[in-house]
């Protein structure tokens, strides 16, 4: 599933500079080069020692760019701002702006950009693109099957069906990549049609919370559920590592799934041991292996903290924003048929909800969860994603060992206007490089 996800995301950077225009295919990505010496002349010394070109190496910077949504104190996207009115920082140094564009209702009215490198070759392109196409927008939509309860399966299908008619434009491009048992992983395509055929093969798959409760539990918490979460955020990874080959793009990732929880159901299970081991609660917290477990516990805890972390610092690094939707809507209450505390049901639900609104704010997006009005956040992941200004600068740090980097952008003299975008990136290790 991980290599054809790759796959998947590797025709996006092909598809844009086959596709787009001229000056496009220049605003990809920027890279170094390197000289190397001349060749040693093979004539016999005769005495003298001839000198040799030196080594030249040329450091490779990677072009840094960042999506910026500008609004008004109304709310309404402010687009007539140039180049001069904006002024982007890195910890706190300001940077030389090497490319800017405006990006209006899905169509490029402004853009200045650096030259770059020639596409690869060997690369899958969709057949053809429309020639109505004026956004050349990217969406991937993310279907962690492996969190969504089999009985939310219907509700799921209706959602994706609302992406693909309320969000999805003509000319937009779009993937479709499941975690789980749907096997379902489409490649970039501008037909509907594929897509909706994708749809009616996504099925849920997640555990319940009796059946959590039942599995084997290892010292790193459900061995089952850890072991999905792991595929999970694997396959998400993958698809953000191979994001970071587009630039000058605000790239978009649907985001479906229950959200994560590494520590569920802890009173269940302290009422099953005090039941198991015939003692009280007082007695049970007073047993070193309670204790030790507890300690457990709160490691788990901090796995999740730790996973989520490095998920919305790829996110960052590629320039991509995650924008979750949970499909249990407005949850009522718990199902008669889940045989854990209430208490228990409550803290999972509160935790797995958080998981996601995490991803979304950390990564410049948001979360539809806890909600029915879907297609209201649906309306706002489309205004986003259509109307924002692009801006990239090379690093002027060249220090590889200082990997996290906070970004600022400021409006020069526009004190009402409110600009959003991402606030840190990490750059890539020299061994990435």
């Amino acid at each position: 599933m991980r290599n054809t996800a790759k796959l998947l995301l590797t025709g996006i950077f092909a598809l844009l500079v086959a596709a787009a225009p001229s000056w496009q295919r220049q605003s990809l990505l920027a890279q170094g080069a390197r000289t190397t010496p001349q060749a040693p002349s093979t004539a016999k010394p005769t005495g003298t020692v001839l000198p040799q070109s030196p080594l030249t190496i040329r450091v490779v910077s990677d072009l840094v760019s960042s999506d910026v949504i500008v609004r008004d104190s109304k709310g309404q996207f402010v687009s007539d701002l140039k180049k001069e009115d904006f002024e982007i920082y890195e910890d706190g140094v300001k940077q030389d702006m090497v490319t800017f564009s405006l990006i209006h209702g899905g169509r490029t009215y402004t853009q200045q950009v650096a030259p770059v490198a020639a596409a690869q070759e060997g690369l899958l392109i969709p057949r053809s693109r429309p020639t109505n196409d004026a956004s050349g927008r990217v969406f991937i939509i993310f279907v962690d099957d492996l969190h969504l309860d089999f009985r939310m399966t219907p509700k799921t299908r209706e959602i994706l069906k609302k992406i693909s008619k309320d969000l999805l434009h003509d000319g937009d491009m779009y993937g479709l990549v499941t975690t789980g048992t749907s096997s379902v992983s489409q490649q970039l395509t501008y037909d509907k049609k594929i897509l909706d055929s994708a749809i009616e093969r996504i099925t849920g798959n997640a555990l319940k919370l009796s059946e959590i409760k039942q599995s084997s539990w290892s010292t790193n918490g459900p061995s089952e559920l850890r072991h999905r979460a792991h595929v999970a955020f694997e396959t998400l990874n993958d698809l953000l590592k191979n994001l970071e080959s587009i630039q000058n793009r605000r790239k978009a990732v649907i985001f479906l799934s229950s959200g994560y929880d590494f520590n569920p159901l802890v009173q269940t299970r302290f009422d099953e041991q005090v039941e198991k081991m015939k003692t009280t609660a007082e007695q049970l917290h007073r047993d070193p292996f309670v204790i030790k477990s507890q300690s457990t516990d709160a490691l788990n805890e901090a796995d999740l903290v730790y996973e989520l972390t490095y998920i919305t610092r790829m996110a960052n690094r590629a320039n991509a924003t995650l924008y979750p939707i949970d499909p249990r809507g407005l949850v009522a209450g718990q199902d008669v048929d889940e045989e854990v505390a209430y208490a228990d049901w409550q803290d999972w639900l509160r935790e797995t909800q958080t998981s996601l609104l995490v991803l979304g704010e950390e990564t410049n997006g948001f979360a539809i969860v806890n909600q029915n009005n879907f297609d209201k956040g649906l309306k706002r992941i489309d205004q986003e994603t259509s109307d924002y200004y692009m801006v990239g600068f090379y690093s002027k740090n060249p220090d590889p060992l200082k990997r996290n980097r906070k970004l600022e952008v400021k409006i020069v003299g526009r004190p009402e206007l409110t600009p959003s975008s991402r606030t840190s990136y990490v750059i890539r290790s020299p061994s990435q490089k």
